[in-house]
């Protein structure tokens, strides 16, 4: 049975379980506690890897349970896997069993023990979740969809970036940590079989950090699954925004959430709420701004180590918006080696007319010179039309722009109708610094086929007036300030 099947039999229960009041993120809570008790057991039996499993917290301690025994053995297992450390604990934090009904909890468990999950496909396991996710996402159209980056855009990220055994990897966003999984198959082909040492210490490599506890604990899930599992914790619920605790990282690969401003708490040492905050009062960023993407951008610079590799995943506003934007823009072409921007396409997110890109930079030691000679920028956007489900975007579909791109060897670059290059003198000297450039003629108004769905209109209607109108607030807002000519 394939995954997309599989997705589809356990949604499909959901629905059953909706019905007597559990709702749709509780179920995919239970769904994916089990789903993982089974696939580890599984991953014991397929894979031949040990688990790390307490005694008395397996799948073979439940799946042949039924009545009162089944909820109160299953209770008493999410509690026990609850209270250990590490990776497993991060996975089962403060779980509990929320489908009191003993006869639907049998069912389900019966429902998973019917089926090989794992099978001989490493991907299966995270195309469960992801799937799971996508389709809460899909139905309450809004939610968990902002965490999925296209796998096929991940895996071209990965090619070009190159991450290497010895090298750090970090994702600050991680959501269900697709980024980190990509590098992990990518790095393990360079690392050799017969050096198990280097095999070994891959497994510490990887970091990552998501705001969502629900989505830290499928990473978690993700991760453990493919036999990374560290030594420490490795992925954390936290706000990657307000800092690293001075650890740097050799390359960062992420697809932050979007939206532009994001309300923190801050807690003091007894528990009370202090006050809310919509910007970060960093000493280590070059400005203050309550830009969520912005101050994504100044994390990233800011953690990458000596010489670090970052691509990241960006809407356009961070390309054009002027104030702390343009600083921030100047500092990134000035200490970083700014490269490579690739303008992405819409209708590949969840969120309807998003229009992003991903910027490539690596950091440089400070220097009088500004470290970017220049950008080239791939437009993948331009007479490219694309859905979720009747065109999406596949591997294939990158092939030209990491040809392109020239992996190891970007002196041997050459212009394209697609690929262009651009000296740095000409990026400062325009406007603010503005990096939304675009030449290709749009041929969306002669060809039908390339125009967008209406919903897809609006919604870039909707995030232009929107952006508009943060706009008007800033400007309103200095003049208000006390001084303001």
């Amino acid at each position: 049975m394939n995954p997309q099947t599989l997705v589809a039999k356990v949604w499909n229960f959901a629905h059953v379980l909706r019905d007597q009041g559990v709702s749709y993120q509780a179920y995919i809570s239970q769904i994916s506690y089990l789903l993982f008790l089974k696939m580890d057991e599984e991953r014991v039996e397929l894979v031949g890897e040990a688990s790390m499993l307490p005694k008395g917290a397996h799948w073979s301690d439940i799946k042949d349970l039924a009545g009162e025994e089944l909820s109160a053995t299953y209770a008493k297992l999410l509690e026990t896997l609850s209270r250990q450390g590490g990776i497993i604990g991060a996975i089962f934090l403060k779980a509990q069993n929320e489908i009191q009904d003993p006869a639907k909890l049998r069912r389900l468990v019966g429902l998973i023990d019917g089926e090989t999950w794992l099978g001989l496909s490493v991907d299966v396991k995270g195309s469960i979740y992801e799937g799971l996710l996508a389709r809460n996402a899909e139905d309450v159209k809004s939610g968990a969809g902002q965490y999925f980056t296209p796998r096929p855009l991940i895996e071209a990220i990965v090619e070009v970036v190159d991450p290497k055994p010895q090298q750090t990897i970090h994702d600050p966003a991680c959501g269900t940590a697709g980024f980190l999984l990509a590098a992990w198959d990518h790095m393990k082909k360079h690392a050799s079989a017969r050096d198990r040492g280097v095999y070994s210490a891959l497994k510490n490599k990887f970091s990552g950090v998501d705001i969502v506890p629900e989505v830290v604990r499928l990473a978690a899930m993700n991760l453990y699954l493919h036999g990374i599992t560290g030594v420490e914790s490795i992925v954390e619920a936290k706000d990657a925004l307000l800092g690293a605790g001075g650890r740097t990282y050799d390359v960062i690969l992420t697809n932050p959430p979007f939206g532009k401003k994001q309300s923190y708490r801050i807690v003091r040492d007894d528990g009370e709420i202090d006050s809310e905050r919509d910007d970060y009062d960093r000493q280590d960023f070059f400005v203050t701004t309550s830009n969520k993407q912005l101050n994504f951008l100044q994390h990233i610079m800011t953690v990458l180590s000596a010489n670090g590799e970052a691509a990241v995943v960006l809407p356009d506003n961070v390309l054009f918006e002027g104030g702390a934007g343009e600083t921030i823009r100047r500092r990134l072409l000035q200490n970083f080696d700014f490269h490579t921007l690739l303008r992405l396409p819409t209708g590949i997110f969840y969120k309807q007319g998003v229009k992003a890109n991903v910027l490539f930079f690596d950091k440089r030691p400070p220097s009088e010179q500004a470290a970017t000679k220049e950008l080239w920028i791939y437009d993948l956007r331009t007479n490219q039309r694309f859905t979720l489900k009747e065109r999406p975007m596949v591997r294939a579909d990158l092939d030209d722009f990491v040809a392109c791109y020239h992996p190891g060897a970007r002196a041997k670059r050459v212009e394209t109708e697609k690929f262009k290059r651009y000296p740095l003198a000409s990026l400062l000297a325009r406007d603010k610094v503005n990096l939304d450039i675009f030449w290709l003629k749009d041929n969306t108004l002669d060809d039908p086929d390339l125009l967008p769905p209406p919903d897809e209109v609006a919604a870039e209607v909707v995030e232009s007036l929107q952006t508009a109108l943060d706009r008007f607030r800033s400007v309103a807002k200095a003049l208000g300030e006390p001084g303001a000519a």
